[in-house]
């Protein structure tokens, strides 16, 4: 994945604006990803989720609203 990471941000760089935005919707995505893991990881962990806001640096009320169960 690391591999990955570092090539998307080359990518990210490229004079072709295409390819660029291309690279920057894919690193997006996985940090949104990761975000989730992380958080997952948090409140199985047994942390509030004002914590996890603090962390993220949003509010209770956001953070709750995007990874709260459904």
């Amino acid at each position: 994945m690391t591999n990955d990471l570092a090539s998307l941000m080359r990518q990210a760089q490229d004079d072709d604006p295409l390819l660029a935005l291309r690279a920057t919707t894919a690193l997006r995505r996985e940090v949104e990803r990761l975000e989730a893991v992380q958080v997952r990881r948090a409140r199985v962990a047994g942390l509030a989720w004002a914590l996890i806001a603090d962390a993220i640096g949003v509010s209770k009320q956001a953070v709750h609203k995007k990874y709260g169960r459904r």
